[in-house]
């Protein structure tokens, strides 16, 4: 019987009290499973675990986790992105891409559309290896009901919080509020607070969830907090290695053209 096993009210409004019930007493419970954030084992009858309901445009799909990877709770996404998550949880979905994973969607940001790059990678600081993701857009982004060709991105990343970066070899300080979202072991949003303190909105959203690699996960898993880089267009470039990376990011530093913030995983505590 899974003594273990979290369903969040969040989670049992959705599912109503008797799937809850049925869960919570071994019904439909799995014996074992894949973490939904982590991609590693877990065993509701040996340790802590958390259901989470993917809820997209037409369908749902309950998936299970650590209850230190991620807590129970709904995740909203589209129903391509939940058709991904559930060939990732049953195992069709294809192998991870080698770091560093990117991608380049449509984005809402502070001063308007525009299209972000998102870089995923690994960064050494004070010996300890913490996922990164590393954002920059394709254009120039202006504040809003500007008229000049200038590039405000920095200047209203640090209104939101973000702090200048001087010496990549630091830690970023954390940014309340704002949130990365990984489910299915995938990469799906980063979210950031919502108008008049209501519920978390999407900062930056994969069109289609990026995959990341098995060390960037583990380091995630081990931390529980990503670390994010901002640069405006140029700066930092599509590197193909990691060391080549961490070089763009020196420098973007050193030309005073990067920010950053640490972020919890969504929904954990903090958040």
């Amino acid at each position: 019987m899974p003594r273990m096993l979290d369903v969040s009210d969040e989670v049992r409004a959705e599912i109503g009290d008797e799937e809850a019930d049925r869960l919570l007493v071994g019904d439909d419970a799995p014996g074992s499973y894949d973490c939904t954030s982590c991609r590693t084992p877990g065993d509701p009858e040996r340790e802590p675990t958390s259901t989470v309901l993917f809820v997209g445009e037409e369908t749902a799909v309950l998936a299970f986790a650590h209850a230190n990877c991620i807590p129970s709770q709904v995740v909203s996404v589209s129903e391509e992105q939940l058709q991904g998550a559930v060939r990732s949880i049953t195992g069709d979905s294809p192998a991870p891409a080698a770091v560093p994973s990117s991608g380049d969607e449509p984005q809402a940001v502070p001063g308007g559309q525009a299209v972000l790059g998102i870089t995923s990678g690994l960064v050494l600081i004070g010996g300890e290896l913490h996922p990164a993701l590393v954002v920059e857009p394709t254009a120039p982004i202006a504040r809003p009901g500007s008229t000049g060709p200038g590039d405000d991105f920095l200047p209203l990343l640090i209104e939101q919080g973000f702090i200048p970066v001087t010496d990549t070899s630091e830690l970023p300080s954390p940014l309340h509020g704002w949130s990365v979202l990984l489910a299915a072991g995938q990469l799906h949003a980063v979210l950031q607070p919502g108008p008049q303190g209501g519920s978390p909105i999407h900062w930056w959203q994969a069109h289609q969830a990026l995959s990341v690699t098995d060390g960037w996960r583990a380091a995630v898993n081990k931390t529980q907090r990503v670390l994010v880089y901002a640069a405006p267009v140029g700066s930092i470039g599509q590197q193909p290695r990691e060391d080549l990376l961490r070089d763009a990011l020196d420098k973007a530093a050193a030309d005073g053209q990067l920010v950053a913030a640490s972020m919890p995983l969504a929904g954990t505590p903090g958040a």
